[in-house]
């Protein structure tokens, strides 16, 4: 019973063909095509403002440098929250469940950041491995400790986002499952747990939003100290 509750974080495969190329492809086909006229329809509109505000936010502490960045940004912000919702539908599945592919999105994207400052202000990238006024004897220790940070932000950013994702479906499975068990026992208390559920799926959709500009935001800040 409990081995049940993780296959909805198994790749789904059809006929030996791994279904997680399908998901990941879905929500490029959901996205609205852009029209020649001058008023779009409303939900163009919508994405568009959401774009918007998205990347003017993002982009303000960033100079003008890293504003090259900010077509990325949005369509990684826009990739990400269609895959989290679309993975809160019944009998989908969610890709960013899947630590391979988090890291698969995060490490190339922090490694470009990290080569971008080496490339443009060396000195100013590793200065950010010791920090100004150590002592002597601590300055090993110190390089040590920064550079293991460092390296640890990729993991950092997959995992969390592997994380949120895993637990929230895995609850909404588990609440779920005690509705359906005391629906015949107790009406009342399976009534008052759907409940329950439900305030939880709107929270869980709220978390695949959030947990998406989180991913985006952590690497406008990894960017923001190389530029």
């Amino acid at each position: 019973m409990t081995l049940s509750f993780f296959d909805q974080f198994m790749s789904p495969v059809c006929l030996g063909i791994p279904l997680i190329v399908l998901a990941l492809t879905l929500p490029w086909i959901l996205f609205p095509s852009f029209a020649s006229r001058w008023l779009p329809n409303r939900l163009l509109g919508l994405q568009n403002w959401f774009l918007s505000q998205f990347t003017q936010q993002l982009l303000l502490p960033l100079s003008p440098a890293g504003h090259k960045w900010a077509l990325l940004f949005g369509s990684l912000m826009i990739y990400l929250i269609s895959l989290n919702m679309l993975g809160l539908l019944p009998y989908t599945f969610t890709p960013t469940t899947q630590l391979s592919l988090n890291l698969g999105l995060a490490v190339p994207l922090w490694l470009a950041t990290v080569l971008i400052g080496m490339r443009n202000q060396p000195t100013i990238a590793l200065g950010h491995l010791l920090p100004e006024g150590t002592p002597t004897p601590l300055i090993p220790v110190l390089i040590i400790i920064e550079t293991i940070s460092l390296f640890i932000r990729p993991l950092a950013l997959g995992v969390r986002l592997t994380a949120n994702l895993t637990a929230g479906h895995l609850l909404i499975q588990l609440i779920a499952t005690a509705v359906f068990v005391l629906l015949p026992l107790m009406p009342a208390v399976s009534a008052i747990t759907a409940l329950l559920l439900l305030l939880l799926t709107l929270l869980e959709i709220a978390v695949a939003m959030i947990q998406a500009y989180v991913f985006v935001l952590l690497l406008s800040l990894y960017l923001q100290e190389n530029v």
